[in-house]
């Protein structure tokens, strides 16, 4: 897939550049007389041929992006329901359960501040030449303060909430809830739901694998839509994002991941990742942290000394719902196509946006599935639910693939720290000497 999108840029490129080309020299003419004199007047300019020839284009990278908004609240439900309900009923949640759960949600709230600092300081997205049109029915959200935030976090009305995109913190809470309880039901109740959502959801992966198999044409028509319209200036911001988004996640996997390694557990950061490198190296080339799964758990318990009592509990359970990486890149991404809407005076970017999208980022995160370019479906979601144009997402889409490849091994890096933190607490004997 990566080496299907990297072709469908660079076709991309070179076909809106070739068709800026072609609209330049090749614009329509007419004769027409006036006062007896023949005169040559232009019919179509570059403007509008450009615009003509690129109306399939805009039409494909629409197709595909109501594709994506298309899975956003079914897969999102049905991921959070299933891991959520696929823990809560287990005889191990009460210690071991409150354990992993405060790891994750702490680490994932970690990552997601790294992003806001880093994304506020360098502001990238301020006067960025993105070149995205402002749709007619373009309506931001309204400004929220903290407790209004907390209060719309509970829907009034479930059906609702599951029938609008802007309403997505109202569907992951009820995700929650309802995969808690589904656990905490007698049988045969529990069971049965359970494999109902099982069943749902694995038939959403499969539809969301199809989808994200059109994704190079996506890009295709995108890339080559903005290139006939701009050329190349767009890219210059994007490789300042793409250096940032890097950047942060870096610095999450490199400080403070290891810090609470060593302060918190005692353990060696470097020998623990010397232990989990097979796992950090299959996370980096697939792209999928479901898939190195089992190369994961390999590693934490016979390279690292993790127990696979443990193993089998927080590694499975990380792959479902901590990803760190992943939550990093949603904020970040979000807060800059915010910030470029602001700046071009459409969007208010409010301090209470800022922690919506935190909050969002955090329990969206929990719903990503473990498939490359998940997070995409996730940053839509939050686009939508800001009122903002999720065109944004699909161009960020064009430089995806390396901070893809990055984010997996930052989200398999941090299930494995967990592992090692969450195991030594519980007695077992970590990194132990051959």
């Amino acid at each position: 897939m990566h080496t299907k999108v990297g072709v469908a840029m660079l076709l991309g490129v070179a076909a809106g550049w070739a068709l800026q080309q072609f609209a330049e020299a090749s614009y329509l003419t007419t004769t027409v007389v006036k006062a007896g004199l023949e005169v040559q007047m232009q019919v179509l300019d570059p403007e509008c041929q450009r615009a003509l020839w690129l109306t399939p284009l805009v039409m494909a990278a629409d197709i595909f992006m109501r594709l994506l908004k298309m899975l956003i609240v079914p897969l999102v439900l049905s991921s959070i329901v299933t891991g959520v309900a696929g823990i809560s009923g287990g005889k191990e949640f009460g210690r071991l359960g409150a354990k992993t759960l405060g790891y994750y949600l702490t680490t994932s709230l970690l990552a997601i501040v790294t992003g806001l600092l880093v994304i506020n300081l360098t502001q990238p997205g301020v006067g960025a030449a993105l070149h995205l049109a402002i749709p007619d029915h373009f309506a931001p959200g309204e400004g929220s303060s903290f407790l209004d935030i907390l209060q719309r976090m509970v829907p009034p009305n479930v059906f609702s909430a599951l029938s609008d995109n802007g309403q997505m913190l109202q569907v992951i809470v009820f995700a929650l809830l309802l995969g808690f309880f589904i656990g905490r039901v007698g049988e045969p109740h529990s069971q049965r739901l359970r494999e109902l959502f099982d069943s749902f959801f694995a038939v959403m992966m499969a539809i969301a694998s199809a989808v994200l198999k059109l994704i190079p044409y996506g890009v295709f028509a995108l890339v080559a839509k903005v290139v006939g319209e701009t050329g190349f200036a767009v890219f210059q911001p994007l490789l300042l994002y793409m250096s940032i988004v890097a950047g942060a996640l870096l610095f999450h996997a490199m400080v403070v991941l290891p810090c609470l390694l060593k302060f918190v557990g005692g353990i060696s950061p470097w020998r623990w990742f010397r232990a989990m490198s097979p796992a950090m190296m299959t996370a980096f080339s697939t792209s999928s942290s479901s898939i190195t799964l089992p190369v994961t758990m390999e590693s934490a318990e016979h390279r690292g000394g993790v127990s696979n009592k443990h193993t089998s509990f927080v590694l499975p359970l990380g792959a479902t719902i901590n990803m760190d990486g992943t939550a990093l890149y949603e904020c970040v991404g979000v807060l800059f196509l915010s910030q470029y809407y602001a700046s071009s005076g459409d969007f208010d970017l409010t301090l209470g946006k800022q922690l919506f999208i935190v909050l969002t980022a955090l329990f969206a995160s929990i719903g990503a599935a473990g498939i490359p370019s998940a997070g995409l479906i996730m940053m839509t979601a939050i686009l939508s639910a800001l009122g903002l144009p999720t065109e944004g997402a699909l161009m960020l889409l064009a430089i995806d693939r390396p901070l893809d490849m990055l984010r997996t091994m930052v989200n398999v890096w941090s299930d494995s720290c967990g592992a090692a933190l969450i195991a030594k607490s519980e007695g077992d004997a970590i990194l132990p000497e051959s």
